[in-house]
């Protein structure tokens, strides 16, 4: 017996499916390799958690943040543009590729936040329908640039009708797109939350091999949890605080009362530190 094994090396995970899928014909198992986490990054280039939360995971525009325009503009070109135009148009029939472009700067925009498909239909233009801009975000979601994750409900057709909440894969993709520096990041508190509630998601998102159908957001009213991760029948219930302050958790209280027994974390504040949730596995907490 001839035991074949073949590696497949690259930056374009579209690219590489539709290949797998015309060839190998199940044949196959894909190994997913996230972005790059805080703690590697932190290894590799001594990085900090503040470095982490505004330029996220790409070691190969590591060496340029000292010169936070060349940085922002290799982002954009060489990694955006690249995945987007190549990665995504060259492998699916796109009828409104320049609404896919918007879509996905929309989305990093709003990284962290819930935006209903018909307040998207309003700031894009050319926006079609709420089918093509679903389908557009299954397409963004694919190539591991940005995702909409679902509200948390005991019935899956609930969490399929619900508005999406953005989050990037990656926090340098939300950096890049803003004209906010890394500075002005830090000084703008309500910003600066913003960016470690986007980089616990990512970390979410990269720890569950890009699948978003465990990780939710979770709101009622006035009541909302970050995060909600789902596996089994175990809950995980995910508030963020990027202040020193733990303050109330009304949204925490709410939720316990819709679910039976919800593990619940508070990540910040004086709850577990951000660098070290960000250094552990998902798995750790469930």
């Amino acid at each position: 017996n001839i035991d074949l094994r073949v590696v497949l090396l690259g930056s374009s995970p579209l690219l590489v499916q539709k290949g797998l899928t015309e060839s190998l014909a199940g044949r196959f198992e894909i190994v997913f390799l996230p972005h790059w986490s805080f703690a590697e990054m932190r290894n590799a280039f001594g990085w900090d958690i503040d470095k982490y939360i505004y330029y996220g995971g790409y070691p190969g525009a590591a060496s340029l943040i000292e010169d936070n325009e060349r940085w922002r503009s290799y982002v954009n070109e060489s990694l955006i543009e690249t995945s987007i135009s190549k990665d995504i148009l060259f492998m699916r029939r796109i009828d409104k590729p320049a609404l896919l472009k918007l879509l996905f700067h929309l989305g990093c925009e709003y990284s962290g936040q819930i935006l209903s498909y018909q307040k998207m239909l309003g700031q894009l233009k050319d926006a079609g329908n709420t089918v093509t801009l679903a389908g557009y975000l299954d397409l963004l979601a694919n190539a591991w640039m940005l995702c909409g994750l679902s509200k948390f409900a005991a019935q899956r057709v609930r969490q399929r009708g619900s508005s999406p909440k953005f989050q990037v894969f990656n926090n340098a993709l939300m950096s890049a797109v803003s004209n906010v520096s890394f500075e002005d990041a830090i000084k703008n508190r309500d910003y600066w939350g913003r960016l470690v509630e986007s980089a616990v998601g990512s970390h979410l998102v990269n720890s569950f091999s890009g699948k978003t159908d465990c990780i939710f957001y979770w709101r009622e009213g006035s009541d909302e949890v970050d995060f909600v991760v789902q596996k089994g029948v175990k809950i995980l219930a995910i508030e963020v605080k990027s202040g020193r302050k733990r303050g109330n958790l009304p949204g925490m209280a709410a939720f316990a009362k819709h679910f039976k027994s919800p593990q619940q974390l508070l990540v910040g504040g004086d709850g577990i530190p951000i660098e070290e949730f960000l250094s552990r596995k998902i798995e750790d907490f469930i």
